[in-house]
């Protein structure tokens, strides 16, 4: 029976995948004048922000505006140094 439970707890720990690390520091990059990108030292893309400078177009299309798309992908590159406090 202990035999049993060590081979279904050594199956179950290989279908587990390791923990995904992101190291820091993260950068923010303006791509193409539609989004901010947030890439981690790896150059590994972690997140894209888009936005609109036209009004009607941004309103049509739900996107945010250029300086709200700035603001988050800095808040968001932010994340490692505000977490290891």
């Amino acid at each position: 029976m202990v035999a049993f439970g060590a081979k279904r707890k050594l199956a179950l720990s290989s279908c587990v995948p390791a923990p995904r690390r992101f190291p820091p520091p993260w950068t923010l990059e303006e791509n193409n004048d539609a989004c901010f990108i947030v890439r981690d030292k790896n150059g590994q893309a972690l997140g894209y922000f888009y936005f609109e400078e036209e009004p009607g177009r941004r309103s049509a299309a739900n996107l945010l505006t250029k300086d709200e798309a700035r603001r988050m992908a800095s808040n968001f590159a932010k994340l490692p140094e505000l977490l290891q406090r």
